[in-house]
């Protein structure tokens, strides 16, 4: 810990007993902060954790940590929930003393968090067996199940825990966990029926509700909606996004199975929550003489079948009241107030006494039967609520309160006690220290006739009409003139402005309190009709029967107080605590918000106050502020002092005294005892630190100057005598291979020329050699130099040997490429090359502009939709368009020139005028397609003369006369029907008469009529074949 003390400035110190002005509360608070700041929410008061919760995840509580603090001297490591666990556990394993760990805090300050993690923290590091892993089960399942029908969303916390728990731990010889046990404080019964805006009633109810499954609720007679159920709506608060009601049902499910609850349980148990949320929707109505009856009998139903009752003698009970006077019964109805009254304290009796059988349930589960079960060692964990201060106090905040002064004075006699102890052991005076010894208040509320519970039981049990008033006048009578109480009646003007006149104010240890005396004898006295008890005990539900006990309705002596019960519990829990060796944690919220980064220092500065964290303090610090064991202290900074480095082979307390008298220590400054150094101001500590970091940087200087210079020889010499034997190796190894490959060499020297003689012979062991190795130098020659592209017509020489297997291979690999070609193309390009096929077939060698055609792509059509005419769509019908073409016609008079559409479809070539179909021509009527040899695109489609519909051969020109005729020859199946012809083409004009067209190469196209009335066209040769 001490590392940590140069780094104090950012950081803060990790334990408050080293502030310097420990009586400031102000420098106490700016340490929280500071360490909050840089998410160090844990710091020590001497062996107090004081523990802030951050309200985010934090990634210290990993398995690894768990290592790192296990076994750990408590002060070696940084401060941690961990560490104070481990320091319990070794202290019970080593002294074999029972402890106990007091957790406390206000609500949302991370308590139940706290406990949660200790418990972890021993379900791993502790020794495991078959049982022990069963037990450490349901040690930390019973949190979920206790979590479910104990903690509750409060504006303060969304998971409040509304009791009080202390849970012990019981571990075998072997220091495994075997067993443990379970008790409860104070319930909240009340929030079962009433909760303020903002806040909800236990989480039981909205799990079951929302996570319930569909037959279950049915058999329940249960809605999926919170907001049908009165004691579910007070608080208008049936969702909070922090809690996932159906993901916890089933982990409060599956903890009840490993906690050992059978099917039959968990139905009994569910159907007494189920008749809670029941008997709060239970509707009253007046009579015109005001007694009270209920309007509808379907929750009566409901609740006779789930508690297993009479439906008319609940209804009877519900409704009217039975009295026992003088050995008579009297019954009486009861008003619409009354009966609203009995119903609700029956809720919270079925809910208060069903939470005490779950928690005595959970007990016998973890019960440890063993014959050396009575040697067994304790860790007791109490996670109780912390000092409560709300805008309205009542009667739960006075026992709270009244719990928490107990606690302070157990935690201050303790601390005192441990201090002195400690000082005795070490042989060092002690000097008795002044605190405030708040016995004054507890004695207030709890001595016998005189303190306020007895005044208040008093109240409760005298006959006439008592009232929360007259008990108030009653604690104005009896202790009005005590210090530590005030009444508005007693109180001068200015305290009077804040308080009600129903009001009384104790001054706490923590600060003023103002409680509000309503309420207070009603949930003092937490009655129950008689005939409601008889109803409950006639139930048939078997939890109820064990709640409920028949021997209640014979026993004439009136039920103790919750009080007097509380007094009775808190007492043994003190006798408990006072049995063990306590250690604590307290905890801090930084603000109401739940944000994280956050640090309200109002807040925080209240809860330090009630926590009494500077009075532990300054107890902690009224002697020393710093003790350490000999061989820790001179471990640590025997550098400093040149007598005692690097090692002291006396007496520690000698190495000790050596030190301190070289580092300048003042004898006011300090005190040696037995096995301890103890040192009085944090500032002397600080300067040691300081001055130990100092001396660091030169010891390091020196101890990395003598290793380097030692570690270098030592490393030379290795170095040196390695390189001696490797190189002699080597030496070896290189002669020996040199050797064997001269031999290998002229073996096959030899195997190749002999090879070569023998070449031409058949195969024999004198050529076999040279023959494979020719073989060989072909195969890889070919690896090498395989073709890339099926264009690659490249083939390397074979010998004579492989002609054979050469041509094969050749074969095979261009196979190979063509099929990898092929299954590459998609269908676009494969029918792109089907036309380029055919067109290659008709024009290849054949025609002048054919190669220019082949790199450019074949179109789908040369016209778009809009470019013909929608008449000519119209008259085509159905008819699909395959191509289109803007062409140009030569008429049979005088060849003049005239723009036209070619379309083509499935079964013939239309040729369009504007928006007529000038001509039609069936692919079954075509007899041929002529074209030159020459770059033109001039061509003619022959049509027969005897048919009637056609008046002769057309000739047409078009741009693109390779991709054009390549359509028309695929659409009219065509391909051997093209003629192309070099010099001139004869078509037929009409019936009988026939026209030439003579082809000329020239610089330039023309295309017109010749004098001998031929038709001319001259056109450039691209190409000379």
């Amino acid at each position: 810990m001490e590392s940590a003390l140069t780094a104090r400035d950012r950081v803060g110190v990790q334990d408050f007993v080293l502030l310097e002005n420990h009586t400031s509360e102000a420098a106490f608070i700016e340490n929280l902060r500071k360490r909050f700041k840089e998410n160090l929410i844990y710091t020590y008061i001497g062996s107090v954790l004081v523990s802030m919760n951050p309200y985010k995840d934090l990634e210290i509580y990993t398995k690894n940590h768990m290592e790192r603090y296990r076994g750990v001297h408590f002060y070696e490591v940084s401060p941690h929930i961990y560490a104070l666990s481990d320091n319990s556990y070794r202290s019970m394993r080593t002294e074999r003393k029972d402890q106990c760990i007091l957790i406390s805090g206000e609500s949302g300050a991370g308590k139940t968090e706290a406990s949660k993690k200790i418990l972890q923290y021993y379900a791993v590091t502790c020794p495991v067996s078959q049982q022990v892993e069963t037990v450490k089960d349901r040690l930390l399942q019973s949190n979920p199940v206790l979590e479910a029908f104990g903690n509750a969303k409060t504006l303060r916390n969304d998971n409040s825990s509304r009791f009080g728990k202390y849970m012990d731990v019981q571990f075998d010889f072997k220091g495994a966990p075997v067993g443990g046990h379970i008790l409860n404080y104070l319930l909240e019964k009340s929030r079962v029926v009433h909760q303020s805006h903002g806040e909800r009633n236990f989480h039981i109810f909205y799990q079951l509700i929302d996570g319930g499954e569909e037959d279950l609720l049915r058999r329940l007679g249960l809605e999926r909606n919170p907001q049908q159920y009165q004691y579910l709506v007070k608080g208008n608060c049936p969702k909070v996004s922090s809690i996932n009601d159906r993901s916890d049902w089933r982990v409060v499910r599956k903890a009840l199975t490993v906690i050992g609850f059978n099917e039959d349980d968990v139905e009994e148990l569910l159907n007494i929550i189920a008749s809670v949320l029941h008997l709060g929707n239970i509707q009253y109505g007046g009579e015109d003489s005001g007694n009270a009856y209920i309007t509808s009998d379907t929750q009566i139903k409901y609740l006779s079948r789930l508690l297993g009752v009479n439906g008319t003698v609940l209804t009877e009970a519900l409704t009217h009241k039975k009295i026992i006077a003088k050995g008579e019964e009297l019954v009486s109805p009861l008003n619409l107030e009354q009966a609203s009254s009995a119903r609700d304290a029956l809720s919270k009796a079925v809910y208060g006494r069903t939470f005490t059988w779950l928690v005595n349930k959970i007990n016998l589960s973890l019960t440890y039967e063993d014959e050396t079960s009575k040697n067994a060692s304790v860790i007791g964990l109490l996670d109780i609520y912390g000092f409560e201060v709300f805008q309205h106090n009542s009667f739960e905040q006075f026992c709270i309160n009244y719990c928490n002064e107990k606690l302070q004075q157990l935690f201050i006699e303790l601390t005192l006690k441990s201090e002195q102890e400690e000082y005795e052991s070490e042989g060092i005076t002690w000097e008795p220290v002044q605190y405030f010894n708040n016995k004054i208040i507890c004695d207030l509320v709890e001595e016998k006739f005189k303190g306020i519970i007895s005044i208040l039981d008093e109240e409760c049990l005298r006959p006439g009409d008592a009232s929360d008033i007259t008990f108030l006048e009653k604690l104005e009578e009896t202790v009005g003139g005590h210090a530590h109480f005030v009444s508005h009646k007693l109180a001068d003007g200015k305290t009077r402005k804040v308080m009600g006149r129903e009001d009384f104010r104790l001054l706490h240890y923590a600060g003023e309190v103002n409680y509000n005396v309503n309420g207070f004898l009603d949930k003092n006295n937490d009655l129950l009709f008689r005939n409601l008890k008889e109803v409950m005990c006639m139930s048939e539900n078997k939890i109820l029967t064990q709640c409920f006990d028949r021997e209640e309705l014979t026993d004439k002596k009136r039920p103790e107080t919750a009080a007097t019960q509380f007094k009775t519990s808190l007492a043994k829990l003190m006798e408990i605590l006072m049995s063990k060796e306590p250690s604590y944690v307290r905890c801090i919220k930084p603000n109401d918000a739940k944000q994280a980064g956050r640090f309200d220092e109002v807040l925080v500065r209240h809860q330090v106050k009630y926590l009494g964290l500077m009075e532990n303090l300054r107890v902690r610090r009224a002697g020393f502020a710093y003790r350490r064991r000999y061989e820790t202290f001179l471990q640590r900074y025997k550098s400093l002092c040149p007598a005692t480095w690097p090692t002291w082979n006396g007496k520690l307390v000698d190495g000790v005294a050596t030190l301190v008298k070289s580092l300048g220590y003042k004898p006011e400054e300090y005190k040696l005892g037995r096995t301890k150094i103890f040192i009085r101001f944090p500032k002397t500590l600080f300067a040691t630190e300081e001055a130990l970091e100092t001396r660091k940087h030169s010891l390091a200087s020196k101890l990395q100057a003598g290793w380097k210079g030692y570690n270098q020889k030592t490393k030379y010499r290795k170095l040196r005598g390695s390189a001696i034997v490797v190189q002699a190796w080597w030496k070896g190894i290189l002669a020996r291979r040199r050797a064997q490959r001269r031999r290998q060499a002229v073996d096959t020297i030899r195997r190749f020329i002999k090879g070569f003689i023998y070449r031409h012979q058949e195969r024999c062991p004198q050529n076999e050699y040279f023959l494979d190795y020719v073989r060989y130098s072909f195969l890889m020659k070919l690896h090498r130099s395989l073709p890339k592209t099926v264009l690659d017509k490249s083939w390397p020489v074979p010998p004579a040997a492989l002609t054979q297997a050469s041509e094969q291979l050749r074969k095979l690999c261009m196979q190979n490429m063509v099929w990898s070609y092929c299954k590459k193309m998609d269908p676009e390009w494969k029918h792109q090359m089907e036309q380029k096929t055919v067109a290659s077939e008709i024009f290849k060698d054949k025609k002048d502009n054919y190669p220019q055609s082949v790199p450019k792509l074949f179109v789908g059509t040369r016209l778009s939709g809009d470019e013909i005419s929608p008449k000519v769509l119209q008259a085509m019908g159905s008819e699909k368009m395959k191509y289109a073409v803007p062409v140009t016609k030569y008429d049979r008079k005088g060849y003049k020139a005239r723009p036209r559409q070619l379309l083509l479809t499935a079964s013939s070539a239309v040729i369009v005028e504007e928006g007529k179909l000038k001509q039609r021509i069936d692919y079954g009527a075509l007899k041929g397609i002529s074209v030159s040899s020459l770059s033109d695109g001039v061509f003619v489609l022959h049509v027969p003369s005897e048919n009637s519909k056609q008046k002769g051969d057309v000739v047409l020109q078009s741009d693109h006369v390779i991709e054009t005729l390549t359509k028309v020859a695929i659409c009219a199946d065509k391909i051997n029907s093209i003629n192309i012809n070099q010099g001139s083409i004869k078509f037929m004009l009409s019936e009988g008469k026939e026209g030439v067209i003579d082809f000329i190469a020239g610089s330039e196209l023309l295309v017109g009529k010749a004098k001998n009335g031929h038709l001319a066209v001259t056109a450039p040769r691209l190409n000379s074949r």
